[in-house]
Parts: C-alpha cells; structure tokens; sequence
C-alpha cells in the first residue's frame, strides 16, 4: 500500500506528459452501410462523373486564359478554343442546332491535330537524333514511336489538365481524345508563337518522358550476336566469346559468365542461367558500348535551344569509323 501511494504521483505525471491515445469508435452499422450504398451504386451503373463545363460557375474563357498562363505560353484564343474542341462535340451540337433550326459553324480539332502530329513526329526525331549521336537510326524510330505513342501523350495531356477543359460528346474522355486534344494543342501553339515555340513546348513535356527510362528498351534486338559480329567484322576485327566463369552447374540455380572479347581484349560480359544466354546478353552489352546507350551513360541533354539539324550524314562517318 505504502508502495502504491509513492508511485501513483509518478505515474499521474506519466499519463499528463504521455496521454494514451484512444482507439477510434466506429458503430457496428457503418460498415454494413457502406457496403449497401456501394452495391446500389453499381445496380444503377457505376458513379455517374458529370463534366466540369455542365457546372453553373463554369467559365470556359478563364479557363482558357488560365491554361495558357499556366503553361507559360501565348496562344490565340481562337486556336486554343478549337484545339480542345472534338469532332464528338462538334456533331453533338450540329444535331441540337438542327432540331432548333438555326446554324452556327463550329471548327473542330482535327486539323490543328495533323499539324501538331507532324511537328511532334520531326522535331522528336531531330532531337533524339542529336541527342544519342551514336544510336542507330532504327532504335531512334522506336524510341519515337514509344513518345508519339497514344498512352504517353494521354498521359502528359492528362497532367495538363486537359481532361475538364475538353468539349466531347463523352465524358470522361478516353486516351484518343486527350492524345488528339494535345496534339491539336501543339498545333495551335505552331500557330501562335512559331516553330520555336512550338519545339520547346514538346521537349519540355514530351522529350523529358525519357528521364530515368532505358533508351535500348524501346528497340527490339532480336540477334544481338549477329548484329555485333556484322558490326566489328566489317571494321576488320575478330570477335571471340569465352566462357569465364560458371556456377552451381546441373542445378536449378546454375549461373554462367561469358566474355566477349576483340583483339585479345574483354570488351563485355553477360551472366545467363546457360551459355547461349549469357553470350546473347554480353553481345547486347557490347552494342550498348558502341552505340553508347549503356547504364552508366551521360543523362539526355533536355536543355537544346532551337530546332536541331538532321546528323544522317555524321551518323555514316560515325557507323564507317
């Protein structure tokens, strides 16, 4: 008892400086709740999104002002209005005009699209083509084709903003839409502020898709070995693979190494599960060397001015070297 009355001090000043926290208190029929609304909802098809322009407060001349302010960028109002119109809306409301009788021409986005795709597709291919000197011309089109494709700019079109700004029949709009609208904006910005303009725009959100991506994953080797042995027997080398280290042989876990070696030096390596992988493995190493695309490279110059010039020529002197 004694002992209880000198500590009980000590421990009233435990509980002011540390107080228990106390478990949150959630009634029984809240989960139950919950999970019938959630049930009803989707009897009824799902949660129903209605778009941002179907709002009282909305105010689509702002938000046009505010997207190009956002970005840094002058663009005609015309333009950018047309750009994020979709050939869906433009129907939509041909129908309604028609059973008011009256006509109002509306432009839709899809010219402004084809020029903003065509300014993409050259400018990306100029880019990559200074940027990565020694890549081959093959693996420079994949690269292209993965940063022009439909998912990479739905994705950077999302993160614009794009998707509340968009008139569609059709909401939410699908990557086609956002993809289109993007290029339309491009197109538009071509239109407003020139090709300079235009070509920082798409490096600044585009080109820079890149960062931290693997360049030789977008270029499908399908005979590394074959490709390297062309490669340096036309420069009058001799290519020899030898085995260099194995471990854990006949077993589940067996590992070996092989070397690829030109002129009685190592030039790469490559670890498989049996011999023919890991020979095809030191011969993709050894491409990256060569085309100077290997994991320690020097990160991609994001920071070009201008709209670089075609390097076809220099990329000959450099494959003939």
């Amino acid at each position: 008892m004694a002992l209880v009355k000198l500590c009980l001090p000590l421990l009233t000043r435990t509980v002011r400086l540390y107080p228990v926290a106390q478990a949150q208190k959630i009634h029984r029929w809240v989960a139950p709740t919950l999970m019938e609304l959630k049930r009803r909802e989707k009897k009824q098809g799902g949660k129903i999104t209605h778009p941002r322009n179907t709002f009282l407060e909305w105010n689509l001349e702002a938000e046009l002002y505010a997207f190009g302010k956002r970005l840094n960028e002058d663009f005609d109002s015309d333009l950018l209005l047309q750009a994020f119109t979709d050939r869906s809306y433009v129907i939509k409301e041909e129908m309604k005009q028609k059973e008011m009788e009256f006509k109002l021409e509306m432009k839709d986005n899809r010219k402004l699209s084809e020029e903003g795709e065509k300014f993409i597709g050259q400018y990306i291919q100029l880019y990559l083509e200074a940027v990565l000197p020694k890549f081959p011309l093959e693996g420079v089109a994949g690269v292209r084709q993965h940063l022009t494709s439909e998912d990479t700019l739905a994705n950077v079109s999302l993160h614009l903003g794009t998707k509340d700004i968009i008139l569609a029949a059709e909401y939410p709009v699908d990557n086609y839409t956002l993809a289109t609208a993007f290029k339309a904006i491009v197109g538009a910005l071509l239109q407003s502020g020139g090709d300079e303009r235009a070509a920082h725009f798409v490096r600044d959100l585009v080109i820079t898709q890149l960062q931290g991506q693997d360049v030789n994953e977008y270029w499908h080797i399908e005979d590394p070995w074959a490709m390297l042995t062309g490669l340096l027997k036309s420069q009058g080398a001799d290519v020899e693979p030898r085995l260099i280290g194995e471990v854990g042989k006949n077993t589940l876990l067996a590992c070996y190494r092989v070397g690829i070696y030109v002129d009685k030096r190592m030039i790469s390596a490559g670890f498989g599960e049996n011999v023919s992988t890991a020979k095809e493995m030191a011969a993709r190493e050894a491409l990256k060397k060569i085309f100077g695309t290997e994991d320690h490279m020097k990160p991609i110059n994001y920071q070009l001015q201008g709209i670089p010039k075609t390097s076809s020529e220099t990329r000959y002197q450099i494959a003939a070297s």
